[in-house]
């Protein structure tokens, strides 16, 4: 007689919390995709994709052309030094939750926008504040079970997309096919989600203007109470 197959506990929690991570990371990436494509509009610079803005500056170093080259290397400090702020946050044993890494990047998406709806702020500062605070943003989910992802840009994404495809298309180990589609389902997914960020980002612009970065602060408001609420720890 066959043995009822027994799920056990840890197995069933390590499940869960992989859902949740690939969850969260879909959900930042949307996040991503709609300010980098805000960046895009309003100011002509990423302020997620890093791997642009060096093609940007590399361009520009070589043509002179010294605005293109500030903005440029501005965005890509800024966006390393949230990088370096978000891991040091994470890092710190006094914070127990790193939820609050939710809250530092919202609150730095409205403290700007508050700021620009008074004063005219030029392109270099607006990067440098958003490129800072996507950088963060990019330190709360950095795997999803085994796969190390990027919320933030899509580049290693597609990559990654890419070689676990040619994993489970060309193995024969059933443990490695298995690892490799699920994988690759997850990078699939997290790509989609940066896609439909930046493909909201032109319509919602046009409605929010001036308050458009709210929505995003809003929506990564909304998702460190509901984590708090559920008591679910990064």
């Amino acid at each position: 007689m066959e043995q009822p197959i027994i799920s056990s506990p840890k197995i069933v929690a390590l499940s869960g919390s992989v859902k949740m991570q690939e969850r969260l990371a879909i959900f930042l990436a949307l996040i991503a995709g709609y300010v980098d494509a805000t960046g895009l509009i309003q100011w002509k610079t990423y302020v997620s994709f890093m791997s642009g803005n060096t093609t940007s500056l590399g361009a520009a170093v070589s043509t002179s052309k010294l605005g293109i080259i500030i903005t440029s290397f501005t965005v890509i400090i800024c966006f390393l030094l949230g990088i370096y702020a978000g891991t040091c946050l994470s890092l710190w044993k006094r914070i127990k939750n790193q939820i609050l890494t939710f809250y530092i990047v919202a609150g730095i998406l409205i403290f700007y926008t508050i700021i620009a709806y008074f004063y005219i702020i030029n392109n270099v500062v607006s990067v440098a504040m958003v490129g800072f605070s996507m950088g963060i943003m990019n330190t709360i989910v950095t795997s999803v079970g085994k796969q190390k992802v990027n919320t933030d840009f899509v580049t290693g994404t597609l990559n990654s997309l890419a070689r676990n495809t040619a994993t489970m298309t060309m193995t024969t180990d059933k443990a490695e096919k298995e690892e490799s589609k699920s994988n690759a389902v997850h990078l699939l997914l997290l790509w989609f989600g940066f896609l439909a960020g930046a493909f909201a980002a032109p319509f919602l612009l046009d409605y929010l203007k001036d308050w458009t970065l709210v929505f995003p602060a809003l929506l990564l408001i909304f998702c460190g109470l509901l984590l708090s609420v559920l008591h679910i720890k990064l």
